[in-house]
């Protein structure tokens, strides 16, 4: 299924992430800034951990439009030499854009059979707004004036920068934990082995604790996703966004773009069940149609 590929691919980044830096950090020596010949520095391997945590997330954030455009083939929409379908698109973008006080993001179409759209970018001047092609052709003018309502609210909550700053965190902590543990069983082995020790030890646990930490990352996106329901219900009213949300349901067991599991985050829907929705970053639609319905 689709979700559980997305899952697995966010699981796989943050794998590949942590490891490269374990890697790097271990066998050029970096360790030996935090660990002394008298013990443990914690100070130094607090600062030495943020910086490398936050380093990777911020990163990513600064390259996430540029992948976004280049992972689902984002034809950007150009006023100049736009079809009278593109421009009815940037239009309702820039209309939005104007009510949240928001700089206009770039506007794009990618071509695919999903019904789905995201927002991405490092900062709300620098921003990009894309839906795809079957969510124009199966959604109403009412409907598409939600889900845009939508992706401009995240953009005016700076949800992508909370996000990097959260995920960084995680990473931060991972690290710095795993290097203690793996410190003390360094300190539990004979001298000539203490040093292999300490890498396998720092590279299993920076894993498996950015795989826990994942699940506090993706409790704040679907907790971001409600906020902005709420924000595209005050945009372009709720009876708009509800009816997005309640079409997006009646498509929810179609297939998805698997181009996007890089991106799943970012986008309106993503699907998900089970034991694996501790690492979903959408809410059920149910629960979000019902949140619009009871907001004052």
């Amino acid at each position: 299924m689709t979700w559980i590929k997305r899952i697995g691919f966010f699981l796989l980044t943050n794998f590949l992430i942590m490891t490269t830096i374990s890697i790097v950090t271990s066998f050029l020596g970096a360790m030996g800034f935090s660990i002394r010949a008298y013990g443990l520095d914690l100070t130094q391997l607090l600062v030495f951990c943020f910086m490398w945590g936050m380093a990777g997330s911020f990163i990513s954030l600064l390259l996430s439009k540029t992948m976004a455009k280049w992972t689902m083939g984002v034809q950007i929409i150009d006023p100049k030499k736009a079809s009278s379908a593109e421009m009815d698109v940037y239009r309702r973008v820039q209309s939005l854009a104007q009510r949240a006080q928001l700089p206009m993001p770039e506007v794009g179409i990618y071509n695919s059979p999903e019904v789905n759209a995201f927002a991405t970018g490092a900062s709300k001047s620098s921003s990009l707004v894309a839906v795809s092609t079957g969510l124009l052709e199966r959604m109403d003018q009412k409907e598409l004036e939600g889900v845009l309502a939508h992706e401009l609210s995240h953009i005016a909550n700076g949800d992508m920068v909370t996000l990097t700053l959260i995920q960084g965190l995680v990473n931060s902590f991972a690290m710095f934990i795993s290097r203690i543990i793996a410190y003390i069983a360094s300190n539990r082995v004979n001298e000539d082995m203490a040093y292999l020790v300490r890498i396998v030890v720092t590279i299993v646990l920076d894993i498996a604790f950015t795989i826990l930490g994942s699940i506090a990352v993706a409790y704040f996106s679907r907790k971001r996703e409600f906020r902005a329901d709420a924000g595209g219900a005050k945009l372009a009213g709720r009876d708009a966004m509800v009816s997005a949300l309640e079409k997006l349901r009646t498509l929810v067991d179609e297939p998805e773009d698997e181009r996007g599991a890089a991106i799943a985050s970012l986008k309106i829907s993503s699907q998900k069940g089970g034991f694996l929705s501790l690492f979903a970053t959408h809410p059920a639609l149910e629960e979000r149609i019902l949140a619009l319905k009871q907001m004052r």
